[in-house]
């Protein structure tokens, strides 16, 4: 069986951040660190870890390094807001997950023996051991966030859905749903009046369709859409480049114009490939 403590970390730079942090929070310490609660902080910490994933996405590895401190940091700025509370510790926390990942890993850290097509039906099947024991409600939706961003949102709640059998089991019917809500906006948009409170809605359908066929391909349509972003941005990185050479203000073009050099755009894009 695999032994946990096979290789222990000297954890001399992790007890610096703790005792840094515990002096930002001190009554001499920094003012804007002393005023903050975890409602405070939670944006911060919600664009540390989209930084996180756009360091990722560059593909340098010294961003990385960079973005997953200031994230670490958001981890014990908490910590030391509950220890200062009574609450619990970094220790604690670092104790907690320590612990669940050992017990929802029981083919790694024990003798269980399952197939890599099985894990994720094990895992699903501790996590609800585990809020068994903890006496959560019943719902299939009370280990989703709401607070999640929409794309993420989206898919879990699909996802739950889908573990219970309220699913479509082909792709075909994914697609029609999504050609179906989009006919649902062109419906909207051409109505005699126009009501954006339908036509919202009808976008929203619409979205929540797209993202289930991302799941029913396998793909997660938060990094689709955000891989999407980046691409769009550096083509048009292109086209304000060559304005740029062209001294030319892109105001001042027309869409056509605009279009052509969108397509030289692509096309340069296929020849560094």
């Amino acid at each position: 069986m695999y032994n946990e403590k096979h290789s222990e970390p000297d954890n001399t730079q992790l007890n610096r951040l703790l005792n840094i942090m515990e002096r930002l929070r001190s009554p001499d310490g920094c003012p804007w660190d002393k005023k903050q609660t975890m409602a405070s902080l939670t944006r911060y910490t919600i664009e540390e870890a989209y930084e996180v994933a756009d360091a990722i996405a560059s593909n340098d590895s010294e961003a990385v390094r960079q973005e997953l401190g200031d994230l670490l940091f958001q981890i014990v700025f908490y910590s030391q807001i509950a220890k200062e509370n009574g609450e619990f510790d970094f220790e604690s926390v670092a104790s907690a997950i320590c612990d669940k990942m050992t017990r929802r890993h029981p083919h790694v850290f024990g003798d269980t023996q399952v197939d890599e097509k099985d894990l994720e039906a094990q895992w699903e099947a501790i996590k609800a051991t585990e809020k068994k024991s903890v006496g959560a409600d019943d719902s299939i939706f009370d280990a989703v966030p709401s607070g999640l961003p929409a794309l993420k949102l989206a898919q879990k709640v699909q996802k739950q859905c889908a573990r219970v059998g309220f699913d479509w089991h082909t792709i075909a019917p994914v697609i029609d749903k999504v050609r179906e809500e989009i006919d649902e906006i062109e419906a909207e948009v051409n109505a005699r009046q126009l009501c954006e409170q339908r036509v919202e809605e009808e976008i929203g359908d619409a979205l929540f369709a797209m993202v289930n066929l991302a799941r029913h391909c396998n793909v997660d349509a938060d990094t689709a859409l955000r891989k999407a972003s980046h691409k769009f941005t550096a083509r048009f990185r292109f086209i304000e480049k060559r304005a740029t050479e062209q001294k030319l203000s892109l105001s001042d073009m027309d869409l056509e114009a605009l279009e052509q050099w969108w397509q030289d755009a692509k096309a340069a894009e296929k020849n560094a490939d």
